[in-house]
């Protein structure tokens, strides 16, 4: 997981930059990278923790300890090999 800028609020004439998590996921084939949706999900998966999920156009779904998540999917790449 990474944290990286998703977009920004402004407030008066300053603007903060917002964070989301970033993971990457591995299949057998493939890595994708998914991005939460909203900065303000704060959901921390941790390393390793093994998914089934289903990719739909650009959106990842998936479920982790019973609850189900939509995440961006951001980046793809096939593994070497593959």
């Amino acid at each position: 997981m990474q944290s990286v800028e998703c977009g920004s609020k402004k407030k008066g004439k300053t603007s903060t930059s917002l964070l989301c998590h970033q993971y990457v996921v591995r299949t057998t084939t493939a890595e994708y990278q998914l991005r939460q949706q909203k900065p303000a999900e704060e959901h921390v998966f941790p390393a390793n923790t093994p998914i089934q999920f289903t990719v739909d156009k650009n959106k990842a779904k998936f479920k982790v300890d019973g609850k189900k998540y939509e995440y961006l999917v951001v980046g793809t790449s096939a593994l070497p090999g593959h």
